[in-house]
C-alpha cells in the first residue's frame, strides 16, 4: 500500500522561517507550498521548490487568505468570483516558479479559512474546483473525506486525495476540533504513535470525545506549524514504514 505524507511548508517570509523546511522535506511525500498570501513570498516558494525537486518530493499549491497577521486562519468577507481570483492568483504564481525549476505542480490544498470557506458552499466549491480545472484538470485536490470539496472535485472531474490530520484532534462527526478548544493539536510522541497505528491499521481514529470513527484517506497531513512538527512527521514516517506502506508522493499514491 503506498501512503502519502504531507505538510504545509514555507509558511514564513523574507528572514522569517517558521520550521526547519529543509529537515521536514526530507521527511515527507508532498509539500503544500504557500502561495505569498497568508505566509511565503516569491523567495520562499521558489527555495521550497528547489528543496522539493532535489529530494524527489511532489510540489502543490497552498493558497490561503491575504492575512499574513492572522495566518490566514480569519474569514473574510470576499465575494465569489473574488475568492476565485485569488485562487488563480496564487495556484499561478506557484505554477510558474515550479516551471521556472523545471518542476510539475501536481495537487492543490487549501490553506485554513479559505479552504473552511469553500467547503461549507458547494456552489462555491464547484466554481473553485471548475477554475483549478481550467489551469490544469490533472491537478489532485487535497481534501477531507466526504467533505464538500472531495465532491466538487469530483463533480469537476478532478481527482482528489483525501487527508487523516495527524496532528489535529476530531469530533464525532469527523470534523475537526476548533483550535480554539483545549487539547485539538496533538504534540505528544505517544498520542500521535497511536493515533496513526490505528490510522494505518483499522482505518479509524478516536475523536476528542472517546469515539471510534472510520477515516477513509490514502495522505497523512502534519501542519508544519505545530510545535515540534519536524519529530512528529518523523514519528507519522517511522509509523507508516513499520506498517510495511510504501510512502510514496500523491500522483504515484493515486496512479
Amino acid at each position: 500500500m503506498k501512503i502519502d505524507l504531507n505538510s504545509d511548508m514555507g509558511e514564513g517570509f523574507g528572514p522569517y522561517r517558521l520550521c526547519d523546511d529543509a529537515a521536514l522535506m526530507d521527511v515527507v511525500s508532498s509539500a503544500n507550498i504557500a502561495c505569498g498570501f497568508h505566509a511565503g513570498d516569491p523567495e520562499t516558494m521558489a527555495r521550497m521548490v528547489r528543496l522539493a525537486k532535489a529530494r524527489g518530493v511532489g510540489v502543490g499549491a497552498h493558497p490561503g487568505f491575504p492575512d499574513r497577521l492572522g495566518f490566514g486562519r480569519r474569514e473574510m468577507p470576499v465575494e465569489a468570483d473574488e475568492l476565485r481570483q485569488q485562487v488563480l492568483y496564487q495556484l499561478g504564481a506557484l505554477t510558474a516558479i515550479a516551471r521556472g525549476e523545471g518542476v510539475p505542480v501536481a495537487h492543490i490544498g487549501f490553506h485554513a479559512a479559505m479552504g473552511n470557506m469553500i467547503n461549507r458552499d458547494p456552489a462555491l466549491a464547484d466554481l473553485i474546483m471548475q477554475a483549478i480545472r481550467t489551469v490544469d484538470p490533472e491537478l489532485i485536490v487535497f481534501a477531507m473525506p466526504d467533505s464538500e470539496i472531495e465532491r466538487a472535485a469530483t463533480r469537476a472531474g478532478l481527482r482528489s486525495l483525501t487527508l487523516f490530520l495527524a496532528d489535529r484532534a476530531y469530533d464525532s462527526k469527523g470534523q475537526l476540533v476548533s483550535r480554539k478548544l483545549p487539547n485539538s493539536v496533538l504534540k505528544d510522541e505517544a498520542t500521535v504513535r497511536a493515533r496513526v497505528r490505528q490510522f494505518l491499521e483499522y482505518g479509524t481514529v478516536t475523536t476528542i470525545d472517546n469515539r471510534t470513527i472510520e477515516v477513509r484517506a490514502r495522505s497523512i497531513l502534519v501542519h508544519s506549524d505545530t510545535p515540534g512538527s519536524l519529530e512528529l512527521a518523523r514519528i507519522v514516517r517511522s509509523e507508516i514504514e513499520a506498517a510495511g506502506a510504501t510512502i510514496a508522493p500523491a500522483r504515484e499514491v493515486l496512479a
